[in-house]
């Protein structure tokens, strides 16, 4: 029972910082390919085409 506990803590907490880590990379949201278009309240499109940290993102991905 102890490693069960011990397992699902390990997975839990490689879970929980992948979460944060998803969180504080400060990426755009981005639609699959033919799904739904993300609209902010107003109406605007949320992909990166309107992104202001487009020109950050493609920079850091070319350079990837």
């Amino acid at each position: 029972m102890v490693i069960f506990l011990l397992t699902t803590l390990v997975i839990g907490a490689a879970m929980l910082v992948m979460a944060v880590g998803v969180l504080l990379s400060n990426r755009c949201l981005r639609g699959s390919c033919g799904g739904p278009e993300f609209l902010s309240a107003d109406g605007e499109s949320l992909l990166c085409e309107t992104c202001p940290n487009r020109d950050k993102v493609s920079s850091t991905e070319l350079s990837a």
